[in-house]
């Protein structure tokens, strides 16, 4: 087989690149093909200041410059990988589609054009991709091959995401302790122990949970050669004298939560954990001691992806902070909390107590200095939205990142490839970061219930 027979021939649904942008460097030394609809459908988004509309400028952006120099369209235009770009202009004889298919539809044209490409080249592999799940149903069901785009997956399989501890038998952590190194420190204890290479090793500020009914642990402070972990002791919150705005941890998740959360040292902590697990509360609870009792921070900022659950209330009106308000449930709940009878409302507390409602909208271009940024539904948000926000962090501050990957409701975003999962993976060996993920549900019995078998 030829080198040409072995290039496979990707035909492009618009949703990809309105997803990423740059997906066109993504398909290595295969050839790409983009059905005229795509371009069509693509200047029907391009005019908005939202996410997507700034997706497909930046993508006609790209085929602009990939076309720029291009003499012959007709024979392709190179891409990065070694591929080439072909434009698809005469929409294929649609008569190839069933009569079941209507021809004015958008998706249906892209399947014509991918049925007409393999019946033009049977000795290549055609393969449609769209983040389209109904589209790539109806294109199986014409014998098409059919693909997600996968390249913006930040984690092929989602058990692999880091809890942010490792959980020890008596035996295995018996046999660790038997040649043990023990010294004294500023922060209590320290242990110097060679990992066995048949356990999970702890990310660096991860938590190791010992044996017993004590719930003791340690946390992970380095992480050496020829397997050598350093430990420590951790601070308890578990008790109603180490609590913080009279919040203490209930179970041990939360308790390597609290420990991270107010440690200055850590530029980002990460936490996922189902409905009622306590994010934003010890997000808050800790942000409030740090800024208003040992002034770390100069205001506690709150920001989420404003995406609704259900079907969209519309517009709201008012100034920037009336419109956010309504999506700011969590943060009024919680502080009704910490606060009790003095609690008057987001409107009347917020300046009192050192708090700000940020629009994602508006951060680009922000520095965010000495500030406790917390960012809620953070499932919600997209890489390049993350990117964003974590990039405005300048000195001295901290943000925390919440989320529920079981909570997603932006569409062509999953557990995969959504910014809550990149900033887990990607920061879970830098030293400045650390991340648990809370299982317990602590809201209510009927919550934890619900949160197990619905």
């Amino acid at each position: 087989m030829d080198s040409e027979e072995q290039r496979k021939m990707y035909v492009l649904d618009t949703n990809v690149l309105i997803h990423d942008p740059y997906a066109l460097n993504r398909f290595d030394e295969h050839d790409v093909v983009l059905p005229i609809v795509v371009l069509e459908e693509m200047d029907k988004v391009k005019r908005g200041v939202d996410e997507l509309a700034r997706n497909v400028r930046e993508a006609s952006r790209q085929l602009d410059v990939l076309s720029e120099h291009c003499a012959d369209l007709e024979k392709g235009c190179p891409l990065p990988g070694g591929g080439c770009l072909f434009f698809e202009l005469n929409h294929r004889a649609l008569e190839i589609l069933p009569d079941s298919l209507a021809h004015g539809s958008g998706d249906n044209r892209i399947i014509a054009v991918t049925m007409s490409l393999k019946k033009e080249n049977p000795d290549r592999q055609v393969i449609l991709v769209s983040k389209d799940i109904n589209l790539r149903i109806k294109a199986r069901a014409l014998g098409l091959i059919t693909e997600d785009y996968r390249s913006d997956q930040v984690q092929e399989d989602m058990e692999v995401l880091p809890l942010g501890y490792v959980d020890l038998d008596e035996k295995t952590w018996g046999d660790m302790a038997a040649d043990m190194e023990v010294s004294d420190g500023p922060q209590g204890t320290h242990y110097r122990i060679r990992w066995p290479q048949d356990v999970s090793m702890p990310c660096i500020n991860g938590f190791v949970l010992l044996p017993g009914e004590k719930e003791q642990m340690l946390r992970c402070t380095a992480l050496e050669e020829d397997d050598y972990v350093q430990l420590h002791d951790v601070h308890s919150y578990r008790s109603e004298r180490n609590a913080v705005w009279a919040i203490q941890a209930k179970n041990p998740e939360q308790n390597m939560a609290m420990n991270l959360l107010m440690d200055p040292e850590l530029d980002m902590v990460t936490l996922l954990g189902k409905a009622g697990s306590g994010k934003t509360l010890l997000a808050l609870a800790c942000g409030l001691h740090q800024t208003l009792d040992l002034d770390l921070y100069d205001r506690i900022m709150v920001t989420r992806a404003t995406v609704p659950m259900g079907q969209d209330i519309g517009y709201l009106p008012g100034t920037e902070k009336e419109k956010l308000e309504p999506w700011m449930g969590a943060v009024s709940d919680n502080l009704s909390l910490l606060l009790g009878d003095d609690f008057q409302g987001l409107g009347n507390d917020l300046a009192q107590y050192s708090i700000e409602i940020l629009s994602l909208s508006f951060a680009r271009g922000r520095t965010y200095s000495r500030t406790w940024l917390i960012v809620d539904e953070a499932q919600n948000l997209t890489p390049h939205q993350m990117k964003t926000l974590v990039t405005r962090i300048g000195e001295g501050s901290k943000i925390i990142i919440l989320g529920n990957n079981a909570q997603i409701d932006t569409p062509y975003l999953t557990a995969h490839t959504n910014g809550l999962s990149m900033a887990v993976t990607r920061f879970a060996t830098w030293p400045y970061a650390g991340h648990v993920t809370l299982k317990a549900s602590e809201r209510s019995r009927l919550a934890a219930y619900a949160a197990e078998v619905m």
